[in-house]
C-alpha cells in the first residue's frame, strides 16, 4: 500500500505549513526574511523599479534647481513658448503634445511630476516624525499624557482634511512645494499616531521593556532604542499609504486652487489648467492624470509588499507539491523503516 499523501489530505494542514515556513527561513536574520518576503511580492517590485524610473526620468529630463536636464525644451518662463508643431498634437518633436501657447506638455508634466513627488515625501516626513512622537507618549507614558494627545488627535481627526488642506495651502502660498508639503504632514500624522499608540501599548507590557527598565534605562532609552524598533514594521507600511494619500490630497487642492499655484507646476496644476481641454486636446489632460495614477499605484503596491513583508501573520499557502513533499517526510514510507528481520517493521525500543 502506498503511503503518498493525496494533495487535498494535506492542503489545509496547518502543522505542514508551518514546517515548511520554517524550513524556509531556516538560518536566515530577522532583516533576511523581511527583504526575502518583500521580494516575492511581484507588484511591490514592479512598483519600486517603475517610481525609480519615473523620478529619474523627471529629475533628469527637465533638470532641478540650476542644473538643466537633457531635454530641449523648458517647462516654463522665458524661452517656454514655442510655435505649434503639428497644431499642438503629440510628434516626434514633442511626443505628449503642446498646449495653446506651444509650451511642451512633456516638460511641464516632468516638472510637475517632480513637483508632487516632493510634496508627497515632505508629506510623510513630517507626518511621520508627529505620528511617532506622539503615538510613542502617548502609548508609553498613558495616564493624563495618553488622554491629552489622544484628545488632541481626535481633534484633528474631526476636522474635514480637504478644509484643513485647503487653509494651510492659502497660508502656504502655493509657491513652495516642500513648505506645502510640510502644511499638508501637519494635519496626516493621526492615523499613524493610533496605530503607532496601540503598538506602544501592546509592547510596553513585554519582558524585554521590564528588563531594560530594571537595568536602569531611561524612558527615552526605552522607547527610540527598544520599542521603536519592534513597531517599525506598522510604522513603515502605514507611511508608504500615507505617501499615496498626500499626493492625492495634493491633487485635490492645486485642481480646486488652493494648492499649487503659477508660475509654479504641479500634476494637479496642470490638470487644473488643461481641464477646458478635455474633449478637444485630451492628451493636455491625460498625461498628467496618468503620473498621477501611476505615482498612486506604485506607493500603494509598495506599501501592501511591506505589510507583507513585516507582518508575521501574513504567510503565503505552499504550493500543492511542496505541501505533499513535507508530509511525506513527516512521515516516511514503510519502506526505509528499519526491520526486525522477518519482514515486519520494527517496534521502536524503550530504554
Amino acid at each position: 500500500m502506498s503511503n503518498a499523501i493525496s494533495p487535498q489530505d494535506s492542503t489545509f494542514d496547518p502543522n505542514v505549513e508551518n514546517q515548511i515556513e520554517l524550513k524556509e527561513v531556516e538560518g536566515l536574520s530577522q532583516n533576511q526574511i523581511v527583504r526575502r518576503r518583500f521580494l516575492r511580492h511581484k507588484g511591490a517590485v514592479i512598483s519600486v523599479v517603475v517610481l525609480a524610473l519615473i523620478t529619474i526620468l523627471a529629475v533628469t529630463s527637465v533638470g532641478f534647481g540650476s542644473w538643466t536636464g537633457w531635454w530641449n525644451f523648458v517647462p516654463s518662463g522665458q524661452g517656454a513658448t514655442n510655435p505649434l508643431v503639428n497644431g499642438g498634437a503629440p510628434s516626434s518633436v514633442h511626443p505628449f503634445g503642446q498646449d495653446e501657447a506651444g509650451r511642451d506638455i512633456f516638460a511641464r508634466v516632468m516638472r510637475g511630476t517632480q513637483t508632487s513627488l516632493i510634496i508627497m515625501f515632505s508629506v510623510g516626513l513630517i507626518a511621520t516624525v508627529m505620528g511617532i512622537v506622539v503615538g510613542a507618549l502617548s502609548g508609553f507614558f498613558r495616564g493624563a499624557t495618553d488622554s491629552l494627545l489622544m484628545r488632541f488627535t481626535d481633534l484633528i481627526i474631526t476636522m474635514p482634511v480637504i478644509v484643513l488642506g485647503a487653509v494651510l495651502g492659502l497660508m502656504s502660498g502655493g509657491n513652495n512645494a516642500a513648505v506645502f508639503g510640510a502644511f499638508l504632514g501637519l494635519i496626516l500624522w493621526p492615523p499613524l499616531a493610533r496605530l503607532v499608540r496601540g503598538e506602544f501599548l501592546s509592547l510596553r507590557e513585554r519582558e524585554f521593556v521590564d528588563a531594560a527598565r530594571v537595568a536602569g534605562a531611561s524612558n527615552t532609552r526605552i522607547i527610540f532604542k527598544h520599542m521603536l524598533p519592534n513597531a517599525v514594521g506598522v510604522i513603515i507600511v502605514n507611511t508608504t499609504l500615507l505617501l499615496s494619500s498626500a499626493i492625492l490630497l495634493e491633487t485635490s487642492l492645486s485642481y480646486l486652487g488652493v494648492g499649487i499655484k503659477s508660475p509654479s507646476i504641479s500634476l494637479g496644476l496642470l490638470i487644473n489648467d488643461y481641464q477646458q481641454a478635455f474633449a478637444s486636446r485630451p492628451w493636455l489632460f491625460w498625461w498628467p492624470g496618468a503620473f498621477i495614477v501611476s505615482i498612486a499605484l506604485c506607493v500603494n503596491f509598495i506599501g501592501d509588499g511591506l505589510r507583507d513583508a513585516f507582518d508575521p501573520r501574513q504567510k503565503r499557502i505552499p504550493s500543492l507539491r511542496k505541501m505533499a513533499r513535507a508530509r511525506r517526510i513527516e512521515r516516511p514510507l514503510p519502506s526505509t523503516r528499519p526491520t526486525d528481520g522477518t519482514g515486519a517493521a520494527a517496534e521502536p525500543s524503550t530504554p
